[in-house]
């Protein structure tokens, strides 16, 4: 969790949060038990940088796909961790709470994009990935986002990593 505080044009300033959160194991209680207590932590300081009446925008690897138009093979991952009902009802509320998920907002309801492949099979040839990587922005800052893209590298040897960053562009 990294956060940086950066100031607008508007005057409202804006809080910008990278953060990766690790994958968790639906097979070990406890690796999912500090993956939940770090999302509520997280929910509590989003809630306070929010109050503070700035612009905030969470961003990173959050290791959870939401939808199953966020998981190519979401039937297959069905209990795995990454598409634990739990997991995926964190984001509801998220969004129930306002945050908007700017990706989904501007492609639309289409499969992916995705942003992370397997390094194992074809996963990155035939586009088998998961959307794990966010831009959850205060609807402020989403009602300025104009243009979001995954910069996936042109092909599988080209890759530098699993993932492929999410560029969002925001006038503010």
């Amino acid at each position: 969790w990294i956060e940086a505080d950066l100031e607008t044009t508007d005057g409202h300033g804006l809080t910008v949060v990278s953060c990766y959160m690790h994958t968790g194991d639906a097979d070990v209680p406890q690796r999912m038990s500090e993956k939940l207590a770090f999302f509520e932590a997280m929910n509590k300081r989003l809630d306070t940088l929010r109050r503070k009446g700035r612009h905030v925008l969470l961003t990173g690897d959050l290791n959870v796909a939401h939808r199953e138009a966020d998981l190519k093979n979401w039937k297959g991952n069905r209990g795995k961790a990454g598409f634990l009902p739990e997991e995926r009802a964190f984001f509801d509320a998220l969004l129930a709470d306002g945050w908007v998920d700017v990706q989904r907002t501007l492609a639309g309801d289409v499969e992916g994009p995705y942003s992370w492949w397997s390094w194992r099979g074809k996963a990155f040839d035939v586009d088998s990935g998961w959307r794990i990587d966010y831009h959850l922005a205060s609807p402020e800052l989403a009602a300025t986002a104009r243009d979001a893209a995954v910069d996936r590298a042109p092909s599988y040897a080209e890759r530098w990593s699993d993932h492929a960053p999410v560029v969002v562009t925001y006038r503010v």
